[in-house]
């Protein structure tokens, strides 16, 4: 097996915190009682998801008897024809795919995967005009099997696969919880196949369990040198603290989140460009409650150090051998400026797997350091039954107020009220309820690097819903830290969910006004603008606004 992946740690002033969290833990024999499943590491007390929330510790080695299996699978779904499989799934469910499917592609002959995290009108329909329902494989991805955003892209799907086939269950498959509604369903409708996930693994803990390995299998990418991988990390993560590389990241990720380095920037060279975005949802969901936690960033590109207040560390990932010159020659930069810089260099794509498990033992300890439950998210929990009730009709409240991106003055003078809330510390959530497209991204960065750039504000960019069930736990559970900035749109055309009385349309407009309205409850600092119909123009708008 080639080498594990190597990290190296510019940490100046702080390197004395990390050196002596290794040898607290050390002398606690942490590392034992984590693989024991110890709950005094986090809570004195026994609490629900955490002796029943670690499974993720062994699964490198438990999927391995699944492999053959996932492997009959894929090729089973190649001899029935069907060129594209469409991921429905939020959060734990989708990032792990959507990092596979970027990375590595499908090998030839396997089919295209494309993730549907959205349900936005317009990025439904995006789905739909790539593909042809008669050849497609839906995979119904939720771990409770209730989360209303695949179970509203599941009765779309059913309604196309039904017009075109006689037997629509072929064309579906199951990711889930055993003894879940979904996989009740699953047996009703006779889906091709149901997968049942282990239940004692995590939402964003479950890249290695079937969540992550089925979709992996059907682009064809090689399950066992990604379980090797990850594998090898977990024999490395059993060494004394010192030399453990998931004990030597969790202990600098907390120590200096304490020590007011609680924003974690990751860098990443091109070919590992989905990867921040999984391990965004790892820390925030992981860290951010009882009002503290550590902010991801993740999707920003190097600035200058003089771009940076002294509230951030930075974590680079790489493949060994890939160009990647500008970003080294900013690290060098930031360093010489006294940021502390953690460098993390796999041998190759594939071992991502191995950072991966790295993370996940890393996130685990961090919660350690600052005290907190890692396991659980119930500020995510509490906007998915918000929603429901929403959907159901439930909902009240008065009229949310917005800006009108069509209004430029009042555009700009809110925008800079807000921000001229920022104290130090703070940063910029941009939480966008739009079609994650291509166009909207760039604009979004533009905004975020104007406003760090312009305020040496650390800025974050999440698609809704989607970010819900990552960042959305932070931005509600943890320090009263963030300014929100909420962006809508009309939804128009809009798309009716079969079956249920409600479109897309006003599911994605009842979870952005039940974010609003959580925030709100939570005394968080928030504007909302309104894109109007001009979703392009609004954005455009937006922009140059910051950028005043």
């Amino acid at each position: 097996m080639t080498h594990q992946p190597s990290a190296a740690s510019s940490l100046g002033r702080y390197a004395p915190i990390v050196t002596a969290r290794l040898q607290q833990w050390h002398a606690q024999d942490a590392v034992t009682r984590l693989w024991a499943k110890d709950h005094t590491l986090w809570t004195a007390q026994p609490a629900p998801e955490i002796e029943d929330r670690l499974g993720w510790l062994t699964l490198p080695e438990a999927m391995r008897p699944e492999i053959p299996a996932l492997e009959a699978f894929a090729a089973e779904v190649i001899t029935a024809g069907l060129t594209h499989v469409v991921l429905l799934g939020m959060g734990g469910s989708s990032l792990a795919p959507e990092v596979f499917a970027r990375t590595f592609g499908s090998r030839p002959g396997y089919p295209t995967l494309l993730v549907l995290d959205s349900t936005h009108p317009d990025a439904v329909r995006a789905v739909d005009e790539q593909i042809d329902p008669a050849r497609a494989l839906f995979l119904v991805s939720s771990k409770s099997g209730t989360t209303i955003e695949p179970n509203a892209m599941l009765a779309h799907y059913w309604a196309q696969v039904s017009a075109v086939a006689t037997e629509p269950g072929q064309h579906f498959a199951a990711i889930t919880d055993p003894g879940s509604a979904l996989g009740s369903l699953a047996h009703e409708r006779r889906f091709r196949r149901l997968f049942e996930a282990p239940s004692d693994v995590g939402g964003r803990f479950s890249a290695l369990s079937h969540f992550g390995l089925v979709p992996a299998a059907l682009i064809g990418a090689d399950l066992s040198a990604l379980l090797d991988h990850a594998a090898a990390m977990a024999q490395d993560c059993r060494r004394p603290p010192e030399d453990n590389p998931g004990f030597v990241l969790g202990a600098a990720l907390g120590a200096l989140a304490l020590a007011g380095r609680a924003k974690a920037t990751f860098l990443v060279s091109p070919s590992l460009t989905a990867l921040p975005g999984r391990i965004e949802q790892l820390v925030a969901e992981s860290t951010g409650k009882d009002d503290r936690g550590i902010l991801p960033v993740a999707g920003e590109s190097a600035g200058r150090p003089q771009a940076y207040r002294d509230d951030r560390l930075f974590v680079y990932l790489s493949v060994a051998g890939e160009p990647d010159g500008l970003q080294a020659a900013a690290l060098r930069a930031l360093e010489a400026a006294g940021h502390p810089v953690i460098r993390l260099v796999l041998p190759g794509a594939h071992h991502l797997t191995a950072e991966m498990f790295c993370f996940e033992v890393a996130v685990a300890m961090a919660g350690s350091v600052l005290g907190i439950h890692p396991f659980d998210q119930p500020d995510v929990q509490m906007a998915k039954t918000l929603a429901t009730r929403a959907m159901a009709g439930e909902a009240g409240g008065s009229p949310i107020p917005a800006i009108p991106a069509t209004e430029p003055r009042s555009l700009v003078g809110a925008l800079g009220e807000i921000l001229s809330q920022a104290r130090p510390g703070d940063y910029l959530a941009v939480q966008a309820f739009l079609a994650p497209t291509r166009q909207a991204q760039a604009a979004l960065d533009g905004i975020r690097t104007a406003v760090r750039d312009g305020r040496r504000l650390a800025t974050t960019v999440g698609f809704g819903p989607r970010f819900l069930h990552s960042t959305g736990q932070l931005h509600k559970g943890g320090p009263d830290t963030g300014l929100f900035l909420q962006i809508v749109d009309d939804t128009q055309p809009d798309l009716p969910v079969p079956g249920t009385g409600y479109t897309f349309g006003r599911l994605i407009a009842a979870q952005a006004d039940c974010d609003y309205r959580v925030l709100t409850a939570k005394r968080r600092r928030l504007l909302r603008v309104h894109l109007d119909g001009d979703p392009v123009g609004g954005l455009a708008a937006l922009e140059e606004a910051a950028q005043g």
